[in-house]
Formats: structure tokens, sequence, C-alpha cells
């Protein structure tokens, strides 16, 4: 599985934002504190917005906050909510883009790795990742 730069600094905005849990942070604030650019942390938040993850407050003391619990939260649904499903092969997520996968001795590799790297990216919430 790659992780895109998007979906790390994803994961750096989600974490910044379970240390501060119930709090409101600011574009600028969040941009500051885990270095990513400004422009492109605003198109992070509507993604992450639009999943679920984060909701906003808008005005002169708004900012975005988590709009669930951070042990509610794991690492593959934030990487998810950006760049979709990965995995080592594009046919451990789509069959039909292979059509080798019914005979292939190799898949049911990738699709072993794609579930034990899913599974490993689950138990991981962000409650627990604020807490190191």
């Amino acid at each position: 599985m790659y992780v895109t730069r998007k979906a790390d600094y994803a994961i750096r905005c989600v974490l910044y934002l379970s240390r501060n849990a119930g709090r409101l942070a600011s574009v600028d604030e969040i941009s500051r504190v885990v270095y990513v650019p400004r422009s492109f942390l605003a198109k992070i938040l509507q993604r992450l917005m639009k999943t679920g993850i984060v909701s906003s407050v808008r005005g002169v003391k708004g900012g975005f906050q988590l709009a669930k619990n951070p042990q509610n939260i794991n690492l593959l649904e934030v990487i998810e909510a950006i760049q979709g499903h990965s995995a080592a092969n594009i046919c451990a997520i789509e069959k039909k883009k292979c059509s080798l996968s019914a005979k292939c001795a190799v898949h049911p590799v990738w699709l072993k790795i794609r579930k034990k790297v899913e599974q490993e990216l689950r138990k991981n919430n962000f409650a627990n990742l604020a807490k190191q």
C-alpha cells in the first residue's frame, strides 16, 4: 500500500485535532503546527468534512474540529477518505482490472497483504495515537 503525501497530511491534521479534541482550530493554526501548506490543507479539510471525520464552524471564532471521538477514527478511515482504497496490486482492489485474477497464483498473496495492512491500519485509532 502506498500512502500519498495528501493522505499523510490528512493523518497529521487528524492527529493534531485529536490532541486538541473539543477545541476549534483554524486552518492557519493547523497548517503551521503540522507543516502543511495552507492551501493544500484547506482542500484536505474539505475532503475530511465530506467523509464525516471533521466538522467546521464558520465565522471569526470558527475553525475545525473532529466530528467524532478520536477513538472512533482509525488510520485506514483517514487514508481511504483521501485516496480511496489502495493495495500492492490493483487486482486486490478490483478483480475485473486483471483478466488473470481467477487463475493467477500470486493474486491470493495480494489479497492477503491487503487484508493484513488494512487490519493493522484499522486497529490504530487516533485516541491511542494522540497519547504517543
